[in-house]
């Protein structure tokens, strides 16, 4: 997620929204056809992000700028027949990618400053195919060592990712994806980031409904089979508090320093369960 767009709705505001907003497809009132349009674009879309994030896992090395990563980035988004979606923003990204390094939590700004051995980086990547949007992001650390609290924090705040992930199906609330994700987080005694959040997405990349990383069961907008949602804990080994970094305008970071965390997928509602878009074959 790029913007921290809040959209705090109720059910009914949000179906109306989701029925007039220009350029949303409302699951519930569309034809079948253009369902099937939005899924097959999205699992196409999906397994060309998922290329990408996999075979950037492996590029990254210490010693390497976010800008020749950005670069790398840009060029294989193209060059795999997808379209770089932060271009597309009414305020442009400076960037193909965000990168978030260290205290960094979210949309950081590709730099000159090389990675070192044992960072923390986030990358956290929006893509555009065939007129939709996917979104998605990971945690790493950079080469072969590291901290051990920080491996921690990454391998938990997965697990929360995938904990909510597990409980979408029709006719499952958001907040039993929020109160899942948030259950595994601070079990795992991490810091619960709670001012950006998850989303709907597909024709824009921003769409109800909100998807928060906290909640209570049985709450909220109720999923529907052909929805699409951004699950995306995010997590600190400190205070949650976080702040924009007033140098660039874009890159978020801990008040008190400490290391932020960051995890997505674009998931699809199927028939009676789930299926995760942003992977690759």
């Amino acid at each position: 997620m790029l913007q921290n767009k809040r959209m705090t709705l109720t059910v009914k505001r949000l179906k109306k929204v989701m029925a007039n907003k220009n350029g949303l497809i409302n699951i519930e009132t569309a034809s079948r056809a253009a369902v099937e349009e939005k899924i097959a674009a999205m699992r196409e879309g999906g397994k060309i992000h998922g290329g990408i994030m996999r075979d950037l896992k492996q590029y990254v090395k210490p010693g390497m700028t976010g800008k020749e990563i950005d670069a790398w980035v840009r060029a294989e988004i193209v060059k795999r027949g997808a379209e770089v979606a932060y271009d597309r923003l009414d305020d442009e990204f400076p960037g193909a990618i965000c990168i978030s390094v260290n205290d960094e939590l979210v949309h950081g700004a590709p730099t000159d400053e090389p990675l070192s051995e044992g960072d923390k980086v986030s990358f956290d990547l929006d893509i555009y195919y065939k007129g939709y949007y996917t979104d998605g992001a990971f945690t790493m650390l950079v080469g072969n060592t590291g901290s051990p609290a920080v491996k921690k924090m990454i391998s938990v705040t997965e697990s929360a990712m995938w904990e909510g992930i597990d409980q979408v199906k029709p006719g499952a609330h958001i907040g039993d994806i929020g109160y899942a994700v948030e259950k595994v987080l601070r079990k795992g005694h991490l810091g619960v980031i709670e001012n950006y959040i998850g989303h709907g997405i597909g024709k824009t990349m921003h769409e109800p409904p909100e998807v928060p990383n906290y909640g209570k069961r049985g709450r909220g907008y109720r999923l529907v089979e052909g929805d699409t949602i951004c699950i995306e804990p995010m997590s600190c080994l400190g205070k949650p508090a976080n702040y924009v970094d007033k140098e660039d305008g874009w890159t978020v970071r801990m008040k008190d320093g400490s290391i932020g965390c960051h995890c997505e997928h674009t998931i699809l509602v199927t028939t009676d369960g789930y299926e995760v878009l942003t992977v690759a074959d």
